[in-house]
């Protein structure tokens, strides 16, 4: 049950995050570009916010070309390192949501191998009266856990894996816009 909490409240965040952030609109910077390749290099940095992930990596690469004298080359590398300090910032607490993925099924099974011990030790116990229904009951306690495991596990891999694809997205939109600048 904590590991769904701590999942739960780890996809809100994000979420909000990235909603927020409104980090793969394009409307902004699609404007932005078709200025810039209108020559319009001041119009096109001031349609773009600082704010959103995208946008200031972009808005970073038209200056550094418009007003300095420095290679496409060096633009290219230090956009490349903003971009992937952006990313990993964005990336930030999905490693728990991996853990949370991978450790609720063993904790479930944990928990089944833990049952199926008291099961069998309340058999040994009963000696020769064993009554079926205290072996039942224990596996199916036993059981229950692994259950739980799976069913905490399954949508934590899903939003997971829903968040990584976001993140892949942005990191496409990152590097097609400053490709296009």
């Amino acid at each position: 049950m904590g590991f769904s909490v701590i999942a739960l409240t780890i996809v809100m965040v994000k979420f909000w995050q990235l909603t927020s952030l409104r980090a793969e609109s394009r409307k902004a910077l699609d404007l932005a570009l078709e200025s810039w390749r209108n020559r319009d290099a001041d119009g096109a940095i001031a349609m773009l916010s600082d704010k959103r992930p995208v946008e200031s990596i972009v808005a970073y690469s038209m200056d550094a070309l418009r007003s300095t004298s420095r290679d496409v080359a060096t633009v290219r590398e230090e956009a490349e390192r903003r971009a992937l300090n952006t990313l990993h910032d964005l990336r930030s607490n999905l490693r728990p949501l991996e853990i949370i993925a991978s450790l609720s099924p063993l904790l479930g099974l944990l928990g089944t191998v833990l049952g199926m011990i008291t099961a069998f030790q309340s058999m040994e116990t009963a000696g020769s009266q064993v009554d079926p229904s205290v072996l039942s009951g224990g596996i199916w306690q036993a059981l229950l856990t692994t259950a739980v495991g799976i069913t905490v596990a399954i949508p934590v891999v899903a939003l997971h894996a829903w968040l990584e694809r976001k993140l892949e997205r942005i990191a496409h939109i990152m590097n097609d816009a400053v490709t296009q600048v």
